[in-house]
């Protein structure tokens, strides 16, 4: 997409991993993120949510917290890998919390879900598609969401960011095109992206995916990555977080 023709027929569907997390890592692209492409439209974001086993003493974010900061150092997290988005969301909670957590990495959520289950792990952020099942029967207790507001996805649920002021972790997705993309196609493509995700159909689609739709001007979109890969550059750096 990088390099194709400014026409508007070719765009990229990007999101955190493409343009936040792939950076931050120091990960050598081919490609920039902010010179080689034009923000077109925010598409939706996914939060994620946190699970713990039914064993855990902890019926709330906070009783977490405070169960994490009188046993430093003996608890774990599970994640999806090293550099993932599941490894920086808890890196990101611990460093907001101040509480000493070991970092376990499975190869994927789905292979650390039974061991949350079983309680050999203590805590993981997973996707409400992944996660919310094995809630809803019973299997895991969720304590709260990554997202600023309750989600509409799991509106029972309250963001983490009630008891950690201003934490906020997502999956976004964004429309990108070529660099030198002409702003009437910039405008009309947009236009036409916004239409869609105020679709109902499209919506509950996106809805079955964890995807919250969310409709933006091109500056909007360019505003949120900006802020949210400084944010994932500077969890990396001061927690020293390495990929594989």
């Amino acid at each position: 997409a990088a390099k194709a023709p400014p026409d508007g027929y070719t765009l990229l569907l990007a999101t955190t991993s493409t343009h936040s997390i792939g950076p931050a890592m120091g990960q050598k692209l081919p490609y920039d993120t902010v010179r080689d492409f034009t923000p077109v439209a925010h598409v939706g974001n996914a939060p994620s949510i946190m699970l713990v086993p039914n064993n855990s003493p902890a019926k709330t974010v906070r009783e977490w917290i405070d169960f994490a900061r009188k046993n430093p150092g003996r608890l774990n997290y599970a994640s999806s890998g090293n550099g993932t988005i599941v490894q920086l969301t808890a890196e990101l909670f611990k460093a907001q919390a101040g509480v000493f957590v070991t970092h376990i990495p499975y190869k994927g959520t789905a292979l650390a879900i039974p061991d949350l289950i079983a309680g050999n792990v203590d805590v993981l952020f997973d996707s409400l598609p992944t996660g919310m099942p094995h809630v809803r029967d019973g299997r895991l207790r969720a304590l709260g969401v990554t997202s600023l507001k309750r989600s509409p996805l799991a509106p029972e649920l309250p963001p983490i960011a009630d008891t950690l002021p201003g934490f906020e972790s997502s999956t976004w997705f964004g429309l990108y095109g070529p660099k030198a993309l002409p702003p009437e196609i910039v405008a009309r493509v947009n236009a036409a992206a916004n239409q869609a995700l105020a679709d109902p159909e499209v919506k509950d689609k996106l809805a079955r995916l964890g995807i919250e739709p969310v409709t933006s001007t091109p500056q909007q979109l360019a505003t949120m990555v900006a802020a949210d890969a400084a944010k994932w550059k500077k969890t990396v750096a001061e927690r020293g977080i390495k990929s594989d």
